[in-house]
């Protein structure tokens, strides 16, 4: 007579002894890789708040948009001297895009328009585009430090924030 019930045949403990390491092995290389990203974070490396940004001369009247990918600014020279603009949105955060033909800065996310000056005049935005300060360095160079920057119409006049050259 044949008995059903035997338990388990070594065939069946063999393969499952071995399903058992895989699913532990599995468990113990997903808590070893994540034991690894808490002990080696990812870094974030930042632009630098202050550069260089050449000689006066360099510039022609207008925007300059040489450093809007690099430096997220434009730096813009007018009769009254020369200023630099956010390349931020103060919307949301989008890149507007300088319209030369219209003389404007148009975000393409939602529509706000800006001025040459950074002044809000359509859009939803709820402020200019931010003014980062600028001067002169020793070596005659522009030196743009985002570090220090004014949202306030009142305070463009600000030699800190307006080079007259």
């Amino acid at each position: 007579m044949a008995d059903t019930d035997e338990g388990l045949t070594r065939r069946e403990f063999i393969n499952w002894f071995w399903v058992g390491w895989a699913t532990f092995s599995i468990a113990l290389g997903a808590i070893a890789t994540l034991l690894g990203r808490f002990l080696f974070p990812n870094v974030l490396f930042e632009k630098p708040m202050s550069f260089r940004a050449g000689k006066p001369d360099e510039y022609g009247p207008g925007v300059d948009e040489r450093f809007k990918d690099t430096q997220n600014v434009w730096i813009v020279r007018s009769p009254e001297g020369f200023y630099v603009l956010s390349t931020v949105c103060t919307h949301l955060g989008c890149t507007p895009n300088w319209l030369s033909s219209e003389k404007k800065f148009k975000c393409p996310c939602h529509g706000s328009g800006f001025r040459p000056t950074g002044q809000h005049f359509e859009g939803p935005a709820p402020r200019p585009l931010e003014r980062y300060s600028l001067a002169l360095d020793d070596t005659g160079n522009l030196r743009i430090d985002k570090s220090r920057k004014i949202r306030d119409v009142n305070q463009w006049n600000d030699p800190d924030f307006l080079l007259k050259v």
